[in-house]
C-alpha cells in the first residue's frame, strides 16, 4: 500500500479557532478526517504530523526517506523563509504538494513567495480543507505515474 505523509507547520494546531475568517472554522483534526476517509477510498495509507518547532518537522522530513511515497505539506509561515524545510523536502527526492488553506498570494506581499514551492511537484491554495484532498488525490496520481514510467 502507497504512503504518504501529511505535514503541517507553525500554527496549524490552531486551527478553528485561529483567524477564522482566513483559515476556517475547521480543526486540524476534521481536516485530518476528511483526508482519512479519501485515503481510504483511493487505497492509499496517510499518516499526520504537525510541529510548530522548525527541527522536529525538518526531522520527519528526513524520517519519511525511504519509509513513504510522497509528502503534502502546509509549511505555514516557513513557506516563506525556511530554507531548511526547502532543503530537508529536496534531500528525500520524494512528491511533494506544497498546500495552503487561503490563498496566499491574494494575501499580503510577504506571503506570495514561497521557497518550498521550487521543490514541490504543485501548490494548492485558497480552497480550505478541501485543498487537503485536492493534494492527496494529485499526490497519488503523481505516485502511480512515476511507477509505471520507471
Amino acid at each position: 500500500m502507497r504512503k504518504i505523509t501529511i505535514l503541517n507547520g507553525p500554527n496549524l494546531n490552531m486551527l478553528g479557532i485561529r483567524e477564522p475568517g482566513v483559515y476556517g472554522n475547521e480543526s486540524l483534526a476534521a481536516i485530518e478526517l476528511l483526508v482519512k476517509n479519501r485515503a481510504e477510498e483511493l487505497g492509499v495509507s496517510v499518516s499526520f504530523f504537525q510541529s510548530n518547532h522548525e527541527g522536529a518537522m525538518i526531522d520527519r522530513i528526513h524520517n519519511a526517506y525511504g519509509n513513504e511515497d510522497g509528502i503534502i505539506i502546509n509549511p505555514g509561515a516557513w513557506t516563506h523563509y525556511s530554507y531548511a524545510i526547502r532543503d530537508a523536502l529536496s534531500a528525500v527526492s520524494l512528491p511533494v504538494i506544497e498546500v495552503h488553506l487561503s490563498n496566499i498570494h491574494k494575501r499580503e506581499a510577504f506571503r506570495h513567495v514561497s521557497v518550498v514551492a521550487p521543490v514541490a511537484v504543485g501548490q494548492i491554495a485558497g480552497f480550505g480543507s478541501l485543498g487537503y484532498v485536492l493534494a492527496l488525490e494529485a499526490i497519488v496520481k503523481q505516485v502511480l505515474q512515476s511507477e509505471n514510467e520507471a
